[in-house]
């Protein structure tokens, strides 16, 4: 099958750019590598594994000029502007407007099925029910990010696209620059003080999404909305002291906890129970601190210049 993938150099995408390489289908990536790492793909490049564009999907003529050359039968739209609260500009650049262009493409090329990927901030800072159901109100108004991942998510809906969107509970694993693991990691491994925000997160191992993200490549699942979740939240404190546990670090009883910012949820637990029912034998399998384990291993490898958070003051 011939995948294209919009940040596809970028944590979810790269994973899923080598398991589809793996399975056998032609994989185009395109990213602009702003939060993107090219060092993920490079090796199924150098091997001529995939097709690489470096290119910003807010131009309508380099993605219509893509699209016509590769002619996707499914696109994965996981490119995302994330790293900067206040770039309202850049998160409108590349959430609306990119998503736009790919919905206008995909319609020219008669595509498939166009698989998109929202935050679990679509319902707010405060849902009006936990666990939430995809049945919940929107309301993304709490930030950029929200807003304008949401605001790509109505555009889709509006084309005539078989399309699916996951909407995401927070997802960790190797390659993740953005949310607490990798900060705390970062700050621990530098001897500096961390504290927590008194919220907690329902989590998502990157091996687990991968597999219910590739049913859906394959077909499965209706032109709806999912839920990626565990339908379980922990809080940030235990998620900071599994992190020291996996750096071999004793357990921290000064940690500072701080409140939660204006545009932080207290919680956001999302209800797998749709996604569980249409995909049958799906669910998130790997437990927190194996997770968090494999996350902290591939840390150690690999050199962290810089980590990202849509959230402010958290750093």
């Amino acid at each position: 099958m011939q995948v294209l993938i919009t940040g596809g150099a970028g944590f979810i995408g790269s994973h899923l750019t080598d398991h589809l390489v793996k399975r056998g289908d032609k994989v185009t990536v395109v990213d602009n590598l702003s939060t993107g790492r090219k060092s993920n793909i490079d090796q199924l490049v150098m091997e001529d594994k995939i097709r690489f564009f470096y290119e910003d999907i807010s131009d309508p003529r380099a993605v219509q000029g893509i699209f016509r050359d590769v002619e996707p039968e499914v696109v994965i739209h996981a490119a995302a502007s994330y790293k900067n609260p206040d770039d309202w500009w850049s998160d409108v650049s590349t959430n609306c407007v990119g998503t736009i262009n790919i919905v206008k493409s995909s319609e020219e090329q008669k595509i498939k099925r166009l698989i998109y990927f929202n935050t679990s901030l679509a319902y707010g800072l405060h849902p009006e029910e936990h666990p939430i159901t995809t049945n919940c109100t929107l309301d993304p108004s709490g930030s950029s990010y929200a807003i304008s991942k949401t605001a790509g998510e109505h555009y889709i809906g509006l084309s005539k696209l078989n399309h699916i969107s996951f909407r995401l509970a927070n997802h960790y694993g190797e390659r993740n620059l953005s949310g607490p693991f990798t900060n705390f990691y970062q700050r621990l491994s530098q001897g500096k003080k961390c504290f927590v925000v008194d919220s907690r997160r329902d989590f998502v191992y990157v091996g687990d999404l991968i597999k219910v993200v590739l049913r859906a490549v394959d077909g499965e699942g209706y032109d709806n909305i999912y839920h990626i979740s565990s339908g379980m939240d922990y809080s940030i404190l235990e998620v900071y002291q599994t992190i020291r546990d996996a750096m071999g670090l004793p357990k921290d009883d000064e940690i500072e906890i701080r409140p939660r910012g204006d545009d932080d949820a207290k919680t956001l637990l999302i209800d797998p129970y749709k996604t569980q029912s249409h995909f049958p034998g799906w669910k998130v399998e790997t437990p927190l601190a194996v997770g968090i384990q494999r996350h902290i291993d591939w840390c150690k490898k690999n050199t962290i210049t810089e980590t990202y958070t849509h959230v402010r003051g958290v750093k």
